[in-house]
C-alpha cells in the first residue's frame, strides 16, 4: 500500500507538534525522529505520484501515436476524418 503525500505531510506536522509540546525529553526526541521519517516518506510519495503522472502521459502519447499510425496505414484514406 502506498501512502499519499497529504497523509505523510499531515503525520509529519503532527509529529513536529508533538516534538515541541511533549513534556518528556525522550518523547520529544522520538517525535522529532518520527517527523523526519514522515518527511522522507512524503518525499517518496511525491516522487511516486510524479512517476505515475509521467507514465500516464507517456502511455497516452503512445496511444495517440498508435491511433495515428493505424489511420495512416488504412486502405481507406478518409478513415478517421468522417
Amino acid at each position: 500500500m502506498t501512502l499519499s503525500l497529504t497523509f505523510c505531510r499531515a503525520q509529519e506536522a503532527r509529529q513536529l507538534a508533538l516534538a515541541t509540546s511533549a513534556p518528556l525529553e525522550n518523547s520529544r526526541r522520538v517525535a522529532a525522529v518520527a517527523a523526519v521519517a514522515w518527511a522522507k516518506e512524503a518525499d517518496t510519495a511525491e516522487r511516486s505520484d510524479a512517476r505515475k503522472l509521467r507514465n500516464a502521459a507517456l502511455k497516452q502519447r503512445a496511444m495517440n501515436l498508435r491511433t495515428e499510425q493505424d489511420r495512416l496505414m488504412s486502405e481507406n484514406p478518409d478513415r478517421g476524418f468522417a
